[in-house]
């Protein structure tokens, strides 16, 4: 394999690959299971017409969905992993296939279940709730019930049930073309030498000193974006369609309403956040002007954003080295968690840790109930904020080992309002970390830079996007279409408002909405800048020392899908119906700006 080449798995040591033998021993091992899921499901009509019989019945219902839920969470979670490992893989395609497929038999099995539940009348069910044949099952009965004015008729969810797959075809579409068929070519590098240009490369040509080289790897990036917009503008629009659809179909007033809803989130938490980050938008500028002279450019450029602006300091840490960074800064957390994590990163190998050709770009942690919650990764060593990646999957990762080891498999599964939570608390810890251990003024320069960009990133840059996806289904939804140039322009005035005078706006950079994968993932990115808000203002009381901080941490980590995110956030000190959370990071950028204004003076 030449310098150049993206290795293949087998170029990967076995350490370096994380173990899916702890979810099956081997691929005939998983078939079994599929197979035995296949025969179980059909049985679930011996319940239909019958779930609000008695607590007893209804408990059998639901015991019995949830012993297939717990073997098709596993089977899909195993073959889910395989396909991130290659997408191009066909064995790995069809298996998952395959898991679709049995989703949505099961689903319109299972159809009728959930209307039955809504059909039983409010005093019966109180009484249900109350028996013991039921203790198990309040918590989930409570919020299938809360759903009632949005559940349809059994026929109606059967429809539905069988049009799940087709409904989310935009997102493998936007997967294979990403990941697969789209080819960025190479680049010559500073030292002459030839790399390629992927997906997962792209942020590490950004961060390198030579302009011309980011500058080249940033046209020639988007170049193939552009040879693809239209293809990649029809998956984005289905996708929004396919949002109004189901919120329409489910009598939501919205698209942003039917996403909030299940987390019962009001759509006042959302457009406070973006009120409240329109409003310090000045910073953010001020930021810009001092990158642009930190850099001696005369006109900043979006490829110029993630460069660190202090040139002397070049990393390069091994994924061992940055495994034990991260693990020394949350020591803060006690030595349950540090071990636990400890043991995962250094043998338990659930990290899937380098770049590989076919595999999926980017990082992700994914769980299942008493199954390791596995990490991928496209670790660089060049890319400091892979350390930073690292830390916040690890955030994730433990998120779901303290839930799974506190909760019933039906109360463990935490929403994402609360993930984003745990993974950026994480980085907020290690920056602590980082600046508590360094004496370097320019380590420590480049530390805040870090954590700024961090900030930058995540709480306006999210911002932003969330901005993006509420305006574009509210075109949906007035009937207008939704096109290329409709995305583009959009965007693009998003962009003049989120980008100061003095940045020069690359007409390239229009086609950034089309490759933002969360795009396909409706609302999903405003969980990223509330999540940081309250991380800050939780690991703020850790580092302080604050009596009970930690407990009350662990605490909100075990407590899983037991609540609503609101609530579980405002038991842990953080009530995000107001704007103090977001205030208060906003504060932190301005706070760490004048910082770093001072060191590089």
């Amino acid at each position: 394999m030449s310098p150049g080449d993206v290795p293949t798995r087998t170029d990967i040591p076995e350490s370096d690959k994380w173990d899916l033998t702890q979810l099956f021993a081997d691929v005939s091992k998983w078939q079994e299971d599929f197979a035995r899921v296949q025969r179980m499901y059909p049985n679930i009509a011996q319940w239909k017409g019958r779930v609000g019989e008695s607590a007893q019945t209804l408990a059998e219902v639901l015991e019995f969905e949830k012993s297939l839920d717990l073997r098709m969470e596993r089977v899909y979670h195993y073959a889910s992993l395989q396909l991130a490992e290659d997408s191009a893989n066909n064995e790995y395609l069809a298996r998952v296939g395959q898991v679709q497929n049995l989703l949505t038999k099961i689903g319109e099995a299972a159809a009728f279940v959930v209307p039955e539940i809504q059909a039983i009348d409010d005093e019966q069910f109180a009484r249900f709730i109350a028996d013991p044949a039921l203790k198990d099952w309040r918590i989930k009965l409570q919020k299938i019930r809360r759903m009632k004015p949005h559940v349809l008729s059994a026929p109606e969810e059967r429809i539905l049930a069988l049009g799940s797959v087709a409904l989310s075809g935009y997102d493998d579409t936007f997967s294979q073309l990403t990941d697969v068929d789209m080819k960025f070519g190479v680049l010559t590098d500073a030292a002459g030498r030839e790399r390629p240009l992927t997906q997962s490369s792209f942020s590490s040509f950004l961060v390198k000193r030579n302009h011309e080289l980011r500058k080249r790897a940033f046209h020639q990036f988007y170049a193939e974006f552009q040879d693809h917009q239209y293809t990649l503008a029809a998956a984005l629009a289905y996708s929004v369609k396919a949002d109004v659809f189901r919120a329409r179909a489910r009598h939501y007033p919205s698209a942003l309403e039917a996403a909030l809803f299940p987390d019962d989130v009001p759509v006042v938490v959302y457009d406070g956040l973006i009120q409240s980050v329109r409003a310090n938008l000045k910073p953010l500028f001020r930021y810009f002007d001092l990158r642009r002279r930190a850099l001696e450019l005369r006109e900043l450029h979006h490829y110029d954003t993630y460069v660190p602006l202090v040139p002397e300091i070049e990393t390069s840490f091994t994924f061992d080295e940055a495994a034990e960074m991260v693990l020394g800064a949350l020591d803060p957390l006690g030595k349950r968690y540090v071990d636990v994590l400890a043991e995962g990163l250094r043998t338990g190998r659930w990290c899937d840790r380098y770049e590989t050709k076919g595999k999926r770009s980017g990082a992700f942690s994914s769980g299942s109930y008493d199954a390791p919650p596995y990490i991928l990764m496209n670790y660089k060593k060049d890319v400091f904020a892979d350390v930073y990646t690292l830390a916040h999957e690890a955030g994730h990762s433990m998120h779901s080992w303290f839930s799974q080891n506190s909760q019933l498999f039906q109360d463990y599964e935490y929403p994402i309002f609360l993930a984003e939570v745990a993974s950026t608390f994480n980085e907020e810890l290690l920056t602590h970390h980082l600046l508590e251990t360094t004496t370097d003024p320019k380590m420590r320069a480049y530390i805040i830079n870090r954590q700024i960009d961090d900030l930058r990133g995540t709480l306006f840059r999210q911002t932003m996007f969330a901005e993006f996806e509420k305006i574009i289904h509210a075109i949906e939804e007035s009937g207008d279409a939704l096109t290329l140039d409709v995305f583009k322009s959009e965007y693009h005035r998003l962009l003049e408002t989120y980008f100061a005078e003095n940045f020069t706006l690359d007409p390239e950079l229009d086609l950034e909405c089309l490759r933002i994968p969360h795009f396909y993932h409706t609302f999903y990115v405003y969980k990223y800048a509330t999540g940081i808000s309250a991380a800050v203002a939780l690991s703020q009381r850790v580092l302080s020392g604050a009596t009970g901080s930690v407990e009350v941490y662990l605490n909100f980590l075990c407590s899983g899908g037991s609540k609503f995110p609101l609530e579980t956030l405002k038991e842990a000190g953080v009530d995000m119906t107001t704007s103090a959370p977001i205030e208060s990071a906003l504060r932190l950028f301005e706070q760490r700006l004048t910082e770093l204004e001072e060191l590089l003076v």
